[in-house]
């Protein structure tokens, strides 16, 4: 009786097409980054080896991705609002439903909460996998979820995802591109309404503002953190304005709260960009609709959702691990940002 033939992996369709297991990865979920001729030679390689990125999602039918599990720890008031998840829901529903499989939405009161629910679905078989958004320093959710062996896209920076697989944009970039685009609008007062300190973005994003502004010698730099509200927003806001040396500038963590940002000045008799300027996070449909425009820190959210949706089916099959940057936000700036008035 022959001995039974070794399993072929995507470490020997990588060797074999000459090219690195990420490269087969990219070729066999569609992203950019390989070559038609180089696509071809790894799809003919694997055929020839009777490899499929799908061969171990067919042999562990717990491990098949029907159902993706997303729960998110937000009130359901907010999250109705926040253009941010609207779009981001939409483009891992776009990947979902090439594959006809389909979202499992629950949103969470606190972590604890989500853990346990993320245990029982994949105890329950419930879910093929599951994206985890949100992350904190430290974050508690990482030693169960990955001791219960759960396939898992992180969406945040990989130094906060605990080694699971994780879909990033470059946020300490991004801010230190919004301070240098203030300051050399001539502004030297820069304040930051930031989201709750726990957050881990919030943190990189406070990091990056503070070295960003000291590496230009600005002193006159403020932050708050808040909620994503845009009650919280404002009050934020008008605790900034209200100061004896108010800040010319401030950037906020998502649109919502500088939308409401611009209320509050209008209500305190300033005027926008004249007595303040305005920078939103994350381009929505209300920095456009909002009088004047506000200038953002732009990118596709929509791309972003579909990236981490396709992410999760590679870490699935086995075809992907590691972390994918995304394009980083990119600023546009609109009619809420001026040189200040001297």
């Amino acid at each position: 009786m022959n001995p039974a033939a070794p399993r072929v992996t995507i470490n020997d369709v990588a060797a074999r097409a000459g090219v690195s297991k990420g490269a087969v990865s990219m070729a066999f979920n569609n992203r950019p980054g390989v070559s038609r001729a180089t696509r071809q030679r790894i799809f003919d390689v694997a055929r020839e080896l009777g490899w499929s990125p799908h061969q171990t999602a067919r042999s562990l039918s717990s491990r098949r991705v029907d159902i993706v599990g997303l729960a998110i720890c937000r009130p359901a008031r907010l999250l109705g609002l926040e253009p941010f998840y609207m779009e981001f829901i939409s483009g891992i529903e776009s990947v979902l439903a090439e594959r006809s499989c389909s979202l499992l939405l629950r949103l969470v009161r606190d972590l604890r909460e989500e853990i346990a629910l993320y245990e029982g679905w994949w105890r329950g078989k419930m879910i093929g996998g599951a994206i985890l958004v949100d992350f904190h320093e430290n974050d508690p959710r990482v030693p169960p979820l990955r001791a219960a062996g759960l396939p898992a896209v992180a969406v945040g920076h990989p130094s906060l995802t605990g080694g699971f697989p994780s879909v990033w944009t470059d946020d300490a970039t991004a801010v230190a591109e919004a301070v240098r685009y203030l300051a050399a609008l001539g502004h030297r007062r820069i304040a930051r309404v930031g989201g709750p300190a726990g957050l881990g973005h919030s943190g990189i994003r406070g990091a990056a503002f503070e070295a960003a502004m000291a590496g230009l010698g600005l002193d006159g730099r403020r932050q708050v953190a808040t909620g994503f509200a845009g009650e919280e927003g404002a009050r934020a806001t008008r605790g900034l304005l209200l100061a004896p040396d108010r800040p010319t500038a401030i950037v906020y963590d998502n649109d919502i709260m500088a939308v409401a940002g611009a209320a509050v000045a209008a209500e305190m008799g300033l005027t926008v960009p004249d007595d303040v300027s305005l920078l939103a996070w994350d381009d929505s449909q209300l920095c456009r609709l909002t009088h004047p425009p506000l200038s953002a820190m732009s990118h596709d959210v929509h791309h972003f959702g579909r990236e981490v949706a396709r992410t999760l089916f590679g870490v699935v099959d086995g075809s992907w691990e590691g972390s994918l940057q995304v394009p980083t936000p990119s600023l546009t700036p609109r009619g809420s940002t001026a040189p200040p008035r001297r």
